[in-house]
């Protein structure tokens, strides 16, 4: 079992930066590849972006490209996510997810591929 905790959400206006973390406790983290996904009210949770276990190989939504950054502290057992020029459409809960990876360089996109899930944080963007 692998417990996820996301914290950092928050409200925050137009062209702002928030820093979302993912503490996780339980099996080996580093042998997990993660995620951060979203769902907006309405909407399917999406991809934002993942990452291998090694951290060498990742995965960015076209949305975020080039505004969100994407790393993980293996010895911490913590995930990240920098969010930079937010825009109103951000605004969704955010989860991390954990799935178990026998590549170091593989990364998944699906929801149905990721085993472990976080509680999600709430993402605001007012514009």
């Amino acid at each position: 079992q692998v417990q996820l905790v996301e914290s950092g959400g928050g409200l925050v206006q137009a062209g702002g930066s928030l820093r979302l973390s993912c503490a996780a406790s339980g099996r080996t983290f580093s042998r997990y590849a993660m995620a951060w996904f979203r769902q907006a009210p309405g909407k399917e949770r999406a991809i934002v972006a993942a990452i291998s276990f090694s951290g060498r190989s990742t995965y960015y939504a076209d949305s975020v490209k080039g505004r969100f950054t994407i790393s993980r502290d293996n010895a911490e057992n913590t995930l990240y996510l920098q969010m930079n020029s937010l825009k109103p459409e951000d605004t969704a809960v955010y989860y991390c997810a954990a799935a178990q990876a026998s590549y170091s360089g593989s990364y998944f996109l699906r929801p149905l591929d990721y085993d472990y899930w976080g509680q999600g944080t709430q993402v605001t963007v007012s514009s």
